[in-house]
């Protein structure tokens, strides 16, 4: 798939499926189902119009750039948002942008999509424009609840990784540069690979995953992912993101490690002792091999 940003599209005609697409979740991927463009914003708008309202985001441009990529789109135009693209009109998006940039055909949006100044553009103003069709797609219900980026933020901030990457149709996934830690874990046995969790992204609940890890290299493997504080430990350290990758062994220093959660295995907990935490790290061990397993048959 291609990615190109707004002020560097070709003519051509398009079937445009426009949003900000934070997920990839599976009511996004009815609104991205038969289009060929999709249309998103970067950074996230509410980062610009109301920067102390701005959510903590599922997906970096690059995970959501592979994302829309495996649902058969051939290009992904990316607006570089900012207060001047935020003061346009609602019609001069669909003057200038939908018609004039993108030669649009087609646009698909949600039922809740807004767009333009203030928000006064909204799926009506498109579905009076004759110069395209325009499919209005309605809000997804799972379980009575609306399929939502919102939602599912709640879910992975709350801990509930399985129904998160339900709504999701993958693994709630992060991506991180691996940094030196205090080798807490190589002392007890168990050399973690460390994330600092990234602020402008949402990070799951305090716990121990099991997870899918990805190197760099392209090599992936079991892991077992604690995050939290080590409250065992007095380390001063703030929150980090710590993965056992399980039948590896190599130097990961520097390098980027993609973390797919699968399922939270248990809370934060503090130890009584050093041992008792080494058992319990092996019980997490396995139970991470074992979730590993059934999501690869």
């Amino acid at each position: 798939m291609k990615v190109t940003r707004l002020s560097d599209v070709r003519p051509r005609s398009r079937r445009v499926a426009v949003g900000t697409f934070d997920g990839v979740h599976l009511g996004h991927r009815e609104v991205i189902r038969g289009a060929d463009t999709v249309l998103t914003f970067d950074p996230h708008p509410t980062t610009v119009i109301r920067p102390g309202a701005a959510p903590k985001l599922l997906t970096d441009p690059a995970r959501k750039a592979r994302l829309v990529g495996s649902l058969g789109v051939q290009e992904l135009v990316v607006i570089e948002f900012d207060a001047a693209f935020a003061a346009r009109s609602a019609q001069d998006f669909v003057d200038d942008v939908l018609v004039g940039a993108l030669g649009a055909t087609h646009v698909s949006v949600g039922e809740n999509f807004r767009f333009g100044h203030k928000a006064r553009g909204d799926a009506a103003l498109l579905q009076a424009d004759d110069r395209f069709g325009t499919r209005v797609v309605q809000l997804l219900e799972i379980d009575g609840e609306v399929v939502s980026s919102s939602h599912i933020r709640g879910l992975v901030l709350g801990g509930a990784i399985e129904y998160a990457g339900r709504l999701l149709g993958d693994p709630f996934t992060l991506t991180g540069e691996v940094a030196h830690g205090d080798e807490r874990g190589r002392e007890l046995g168990y050399p973690t690979a460390n994330l600092v969790p990234d602020p402008r992204y949402v990070t799951p609940a305090h716990g121990v995953y099991a997870a899918r890890a990805t190197t760099a290299a392209g090599e992936t493997v079991p892991a077992a992912v604690s995050i939290g504080v080590r409250p065992t430990f007095v380390t001063g350290r703030g929150e980090l993101i710590e993965a056992y990758l399980l039948d590896f062994s190599g130097d990961l220093y520097g390098s980027r490690l993609e973390l797919a959660f699968l399922k939270r295995l248990r809370g934060e907990k503090r130890f009584d002792s050093v041992d008792v935490l080494i058992a319990q790290m092996a019980l997490d061990v396995e139970d991470a091999r074992t979730v590993y397993g059934r999501d690869r048959a």
